[in-house]
């Protein structure tokens, strides 16, 4: 029987990189890296740009806070 295969977390420094290019324009910048930086450690993906691009990366893109608004930046 075969082991499941697994895909690595994304590195932090990973994250960092993207998400700093992801909230270069942000209004609050501390809280779009927190949260982006979370939706790329369970994502493993960041999508291109400051802004929309979000259908790069479906698990990003559909990620919900309690209020049912969009998570991530």
């Amino acid at each position: 029987m075969a082991e499941p295969t697994t895909v690595a977390p994304p590195t932090p420094s990973f994250c960092d990189l993207k998400c700093g290019v992801r909230c270069a324009n942000a209004g609050v910048k501390d809280r779009c890296l927190t949260y982006c930086g979370i939706c790329c450690r369970q994502c493993s993906c960041v999508p291109s740009g400051t802004y929309g691009n979000k259908s790069e990366c479906p698990c990003y893109r559909d990620k919900l806070n309690s209020k049912g608004m969009p998570k991530c930046p």
